[in-house]
């Protein structure tokens, strides 16, 4: 598997690791980082992460053959305008962004050749950040979703299905819309929900409001230590979705709120047993541990 030259604009976490899978899995074309931080990009060529970087995303694209876009998505319309003057014709765009919709309006609104852009999310990612932070077994069996559409040219389709099953992901298909549904359940809401719950202890007064916590809250909490900024951005490009599955979630507390305040302890047994076997069902159904 060789292509030319791929472009990896924000190489953090997910493009740093990107370009090291592809490396592990034989690429041997030139890859070229993109970044503001002259610091972290040096890190990335240092740990062999990327060949060479380069701070000006017109630039840097003019002799791409792929480009993978892994920057916050509120700052993709900023990216595609920036290369839609020197992208060659023969190139071919995807991404890493956690919200579908947001990410293919600035893509519509910018490239010069929709045909050649291949939206894509993998499911994968720690709290961690930065090319230090990279990885090449971070998309290893973790699922890769891809939301072409009809006017996506096949091609490209498959280039981008094939550097990303080679990364080791595992790949599937589905509108956009769909996509941004089920992410703002199972991904978007509960880094919500986790840095609520941090801002509601953290709130609650005395000098050290942290102090007893242990194991449950620090697994809990984990994924509130992850990029604010990066987490702002996925709220707002993905609002809509996310507010239907904040309101659940309100209504969830609320009914429980209302069992605890009424000493109601057969609704909160029913309640915590059904999470439960949701829950157990899902790690069985994913060969996870109970």
């Amino acid at each position: 598997m060789v292509h030319t030259h791929l472009v990896v604009v924000g190489t953090g976490l997910i493009g740093g690791s990107f370009a090291l899978a592809l490396r592990r899995a034989g690429f041997a074309g030139r890859i070229t980082g993109v970044g503001r931080s002259r610091e972290n990009l040096q890190l990335a060529v240092e740990l062999g992460v990327i060949n060479d970087f380069c701070h000006d995303v017109a630039e840097a694209v003019i002799d791409a053959d792929v480009v993978l876009v892994s920057v916050p998505v509120a700052s993709c319309g900023e990216v595609f305008a920036a290369m839609a003057k020197s992208l060659p014709a023969h190139a071919v765009v995807t991404d890493a962004g956690s919200s579908k919709q947001s990410v293919i309006a600035d893509a519509r609104a910018h490239l010069p050749d929709m045909s050649r852009f291949v939206p894509a999310h993998p499911i994968a990612g720690t709290e961690q950040s930065g090319a230090g932070a990279a990885f090449a077994t971070l998309f290893q069996d973790r699922w890769c979703i891809l939301t072409p559409d009809a006017t996506t040219d096949p091609a490209a389709l498959e280039m981008v299905r094939s550097l990303w099953a080679a990364t080791g992901s595992q790949l599937i298909e589905m509108d956009a819309c769909e996509h941004d549904e089920h992410l703002a359940a199972v991904s978007h809401l509960p880094h919500l929900a986790a840095f609520a719950l941090v801002n509601a202890v953290r709130k609650s007064g005395g000098d050290d409001p942290f102090r007893f916590a242990a194991g449950g809250f620090r697994d809990f909490t984990r994924i509130a230590s992850s990029s604010p900024q990066m987490w702002r951005d996925i709220a707002l490009c993905n609002r809509e979705a996310l507010v239907h599955k904040l309101d659940a979630l309100i209504a969830e507390l609320g009914e429980l709120r209302e069992a605890v305040t009424t000493a109601d302890g057969a609704h909160l047994l029913a309640e915590f047993a059904a999470a439960k076997a949701a829950r157990d069902a899902w790690l069985r159904k994913n060969g996870d541990e109970l």
